[in-house]
């Protein structure tokens, strides 16, 4: 048996692109980056980001294309693939490797709020938002029934 199969979770680099097949299904593509810090053989650490095309299809790409914006963060369930076509202009065949998105979920911040600044917890609740209301005296340990 074999397995191909991709978990990502990262930040948009650009607004995705909406497009229609031939056959009338949407299409849409973008790319996320993504973080790994590691420790280098001289213990110093370092940062590095790579960059993964994504491509979703149907109703899900309907959705990416309507809350989705650049900056915002998004989890990426699917199947890596490589198409290959001749570029029409110099002849020479080109490669492109995506992921094929089965799901897509939104990260943190809700639809239309990408790369935006949330309201601390007072602010929301001055706000008439649903903040957590925490207690006003301290807390002690030995009430804690555990």
């Amino acid at each position: 048996m074999y397995i191909n199969k991709a978990i990502l979770f990262g930040n948009l680099t650009r607004d995705p692109e909406l497009r229609a097949l031939p056959s009338g299904m949407n299409v849409c593509s973008f790319s996320i980056a993504t973080n790994r810090v590691y420790r280098d053989r001289e213990g110093k650490k370092q940062e590095q980001t790579d960059f993964h095309n994504v491509v979703v299809f149907g109703r899900q790409a309907d959705t990416v294309a309507q809350y989705l914006k650049k900056g915002r963060s998004v989890f990426v369930e699917g199947r890596i693939q490589t198409r290959s076509w001749d570029d029409k202009t110099t002849g020479e065949k080109k490669y492109r490797t995506e992921v094929v998105a089965d799901r897509v979920q939104f990260g943190p911040g809700g639809p239309g709020r990408g790369g935006e600044k949330r309201a601390e917890p007072e602010e929301a609740a001055a706000n008439g938002g649903s903040g957590i209301e925490y207690p006003k005296d301290d807390i002690n340990p030995d009430d804690i029934p555990f």
